[in-house]
C-alpha cells in the first residue's frame, strides 16, 4: 500500500490551520491512503487542539519551540515511522494551494524524481515586493550553483520527498530546511524536479525572519555551512591559495628591490608576505583534514540512514503483527526487511537468492 503523509510544521497557527487542512485533498491519484501530520513546535495559542478539531490524523508536539528546520526533521522522522511512501511538506499559514498536491507528487509516483519542489513563480505574486522578487531569484541562483540543482524557487517550502530521499536527509540547521536539503540532495545525487504550483493570498507576515538583512545573513550562513559539510576541500583550498598569492606579492616586491640593490627598508614586505604564505599553507592543511572529516560524515550519514530503515521496519513489524512481539522477533523482521530492501537484493529477486 502506498501511503502519502502531508506534514505541516506549525508555530501558533491555530487561526490558519483549519483552512490549511480543509484545502488538502483526501484522495490523490497514485496513492492508496492520505494522512495529515501536524508538528506543533511548542505553540501557545491552541494549535494542537485546532489541528485535532480540523481532522489531523497525527499530531507531534515539541515540548518547546525548536525552530522550523528542526520541526521539519521531526516531521520527516515521524512520517517515516508511520509508513509514509511519499511525504509532502507544506506550511500551516495556507500559503500553498493544497489542490496542487497531486501535481507535486506526480514525478515521484512515476518514479522520475526523488524530490519535487513547488515553484511558486514568485515573479507573478502580487504581494511580493520587487526587492523580494529580486533577492529570491538571486538566492535561488546561488543555491543552484552550490548544490548543482537547478531550482527557480529554492526557498519554497511546498515540496515532496520519496521515502528513500527522506531517509537520506539530515537537517541540522536551526533556521530553515529549504536550502540545506537542496544542497544535500545535490551532493547525494538525488533527482530533484520542479513543478509550478499556485499560492493563496497572504494570511500573515512571515515569522521566519524579522528583516531582510537578518534573512540574508541567516540564509548565507546556512548555505555556507551546508556546502562546507560536503565540499570543505574546495573552500579551504581556495582560501589557502588566495592567501598564498596575497603573500607572494610583497615577497616578490622585496626580492625585486633586493636584487636591484635597494633592499633596505623592504624587510616588512618580506615579513608580511611570509605571514600570508604561512597562513595559506595552514589553510591547505586544514583543507586536507576537513576533507577527511567530510568523508567520515558521509559514512555516518550512511549509518544513520541504515538505522532509520531498521527502526522504520521495526515499527511496521509491530503494526503488522498487532500487539507487542518480542524484541528478538522485531529485530529479526526489521533486519530481514532491510536486507530485502537493498538494491542488489531486489534485483536478484529477494533475500533468499543472495544466500
Amino acid at each position: 500500500m502506498r501511503k502519502l503523509i502531508i506534514q505541516i510544521p506549525c508555530y501558533n497557527e491555530a487561526a490558519t490551520l483549519p483552512a490549511t487542512l480543509a484545502d488538502i485533498p483526501r484522495r490523490v491519484d497514485g496513492v492508496d491512503q492520505v494522512e495529515i501530520l501536524v508538528i506543533d513546535d511548542g505553540s501557545t495559542d491552541g494549535t494542537t487542539e485546532a489541528a485535532r478539531l480540523a481532522g489531523a490524523d497525527h499530531i507531534v508536539r515539541n515540548k518547546k519551540n525548536i525552530g522550523l528546520a528542526q520541526s521539519f526533521q521531526v516531521g520527516l522522522d515521524a512520517a517515516i515511522a508511520r509508513g509514509a511512501s511519499i511525504i509532502v511538506n507544506t506550511d500551516g499559514d495556507n500559503q500553498y494551494a493544497g489542490a496542487d498536491i497531486p501535481k507535486l507528487i506526480a514525478p515521484i509516483v512515476a518514479g522520475d524524481a526523488d524530490i519535487v519542489v513547488g515553484d511558486r513563480q514568485t515573479g507573478s505574486i502580487a504581494h511580493f515586493s520587487p526587492l523580494k522578487k529580486t533577492l529570491q531569484a538571486w538566492g535561488s541562483a546561488v543555491v543552484g550553483r552550490l548544490s548543482g540543482v537547478d531550482t527557480p524557487d529554492a526557498v519554497s517550502g511546498f515540496r515532496a520527498f520519496s521515502r528513500d530521499a527522506a531517509m537520506s536527509l539530515t537537517v541540522r540547521s536551526t533556521f530553515s530546511y529549504t536550502t540545506e536539503t537542496l544542497i544535500q540532495a545535490g551532493k547525494k545525487r538525488l533527482v530533484v524536479k520542479t513543478v509550478p504550483v499556485r499560492t493563496n493570498g497572504e494570511t500573515r507576515p512571515s515569522r521566519l525572519f524579522r528583516s531582510i538583512p537578518q534573512f540574508l545573513m541567516n540564509s548565507a550562513r546556512t548555505m555556507l555551512r551546508a556546502y562546507a559539510m560536503y565540499e570543505p576541500l574546495k573552500i579551504f583550498l581556495v582560501l589557502g591559495l588566495a592567501l598564498m598569492v596575497i603573500g607572494a606579492a610583497p615577497m616578490v616586491r622585496f626580492l625585486f628591490h633586493y636584487l636591484a640593490g635597494d633592499g633596505q627598508g623592504m624587510v616588512q614586505s618580506l615579513i608580511i608576505g611570509a605571514a600570508f604564505v604561512l597562513l595559506g599553507g595552514m589553510a591547505i592543511m586544514f583543507a586536507m583534514v576537513a576533507d577527511l572529516v567530510a568523508y567520515n560524515r558521509h559514512l555516518l550519514e550512511l549509518t544513520l540512514e541504515r538505522v532509520r530503515r531498521i527502526e522504520a521496519s521495526a515499527m511496521l513489524s509491530c503494526d503488522d503483527l498487532g500487539g507487542q512481539p518480542s524484541r528478538r522477533s522485531i529485530a529479526e523482521s526489521a533486519i530481514r526487511r532491510e536486507i530485502e530492501d537493498l538494491p542488489h537484493v531486489r534485483k536478484a529477486g529477494g533475500a533468499g537468492s543472495t544466500v
